[in-house]
């Protein structure tokens, strides 16, 4: 499934490019997205993961920046598709100056309400760490809602299994609230 560029208020989510393989190394040596999305040390495993995201089957993944100036602010990616399910996962991190500004929210957001006219689908799940709390917030601006607690169910980059919050957002659900702010 080949993603389309989007745009949102002040975002583009647009496809990935190789080109974004110097960017995303740069990034990627954020201590957050380290923790909780991992990392890459070197160019080659950026083109590597660029790669991956690009194309790997059942998954659709967008670069997140700044419609006027084009930086990039982030990433959200919708995983795990399974059209006969009716569901799929999303995924997203945000570089820290773009953190604070409801930016993962709307990408989210901006991702959902494609996926659910894109593909027949029923329910995306969203999971994070229990630690990871900006990522709660984000879920909750998002249009998600909590169901519960997985124990023990995601090794992140620390190395350690730690239990994640498993939050869903419906096609029927309403559309969250996110304004025009970036």
């Amino acid at each position: 499934m080949e993603p389309v560029e989007l745009t949102t208020g002040e975002l583009r989510l647009r496809p990935w490019r190789e080109d974004d393989a110097d960017e995303v190394l740069v990034v990627q040596q954020d201590p957050e997205i380290r923790l909780w999305a991992g990392g890459v040390t070197s160019r080659e495993e950026a083109v590597a993961l660029l790669r991956r995201l690009m194309g790997q089957e059942g998954r659709v993944s967008w670069a997140v920046t700044d419609v006027i100036g084009g930086e990039l602010l982030g990433s959200v990616s919708v995983h795990s598709i399974r059209p006969a399910q009716g569901d799929a996962q999303i995924g997203y991190w945000t570089v820290p100056a773009a953190r604070g500004r409801a930016v993962a929210a709307r990408a989210v957001d901006a991702a959902c309400r494609w996926v659910f006219a894109t593909v027949p689908l029923e329910r995306v799940e969203l999971c994070h760490a229990v630690e990871n709390v900006a990522s709660g917030r984000v879920a909750e601006k998002a249009g998600f809602t909590l169901e519960g607690r997985l124990r023990r169910s995601y090794r992140y980059g620390d190395g350690v299994r730690h239990d994640e919050l498993l939050w869903s957002r419906l096609a029927d659900d309403p559309a969250p609230d996110l304004g025009s702010r970036c």
